[in-house]
């Protein structure tokens, strides 16, 4: 399946990729490392919202209406098309459609200490899509995110991922329920 969408969102990609660079100068494509199920670090690929080199003083958690993110990236982010390279992780078994989103190591081992049961987040793939997403996307906090992931990995159902599934069509077509 995932091959069938890479196909088939490969140009959409490359639009974006140009509009990317005429934006703002760079590679339009980075990758960052994240946890991934069990813990083990994996590799994402994504299509550049920020301004290059928006995070020279470290990791830091995006805030609404980020000045880091560019014209460009605010749209992708809004409908979600930054995410789409990370269908290459869903082919490589490393992430799957639905599940929590991978977190990066910085964040798991803050949050971890911070937040009770944050860790099991790991207990399962990560998805490119999840509950947390469809509920408030960017605008939750991780306490929030967490309670909606922790949910999906413990009642989640059928009914659940094709709710999920829907939800996340409805954001990609209209960019409702993200900033």
């Amino acid at each position: 399946m995932s091959i069938v969408l890479l196909y088939f969102t490969f140009p959409i990609m490359v639009l974006f990729a140009v509009l990317i660079v005429i934006d703002s100068f760079g590679n339009p494509v980075y990758k960052q490392i994240r946890v991934g199920k069990n813990g083990k670090l994996i590799t994402i690929y994504k299509l550049r919202s920020m301004k290059l080199n928006a995070e020279h003083n470290g990791a830091q958690w995006a805030e609404k209406d980020d000045p880091r993110i560019t014209k460009v990236g605010k749209f992708i982010r809004k409908t979600r098309i930054d995410e789409l390279p990370q269908l290459l992780n869903v082919l490589k078994g490393e992430m799957s459609f639905i599940g929590p989103r991978p977190e990066r190591p910085e964040f798991v081992e803050l949050f971890s200490s911070e937040i009770q049961g944050f860790e099991k987040r790991c207990l399962v793939t990560p998805g490119l899509t999840g509950l947390a997403q469809v509920k408030g996307g960017y605008d939750l906090s991780p306490q929030e995110k967490l309670k909606y992931d922790l949910k999906y990995i413990y009642k989640g159902n059928i009914f659940t991922e094709i709710y999920i599934c829907l939800k996340t069509i409805n954001i990609i077509i209209t960019g409702s329920g993200s900033r």
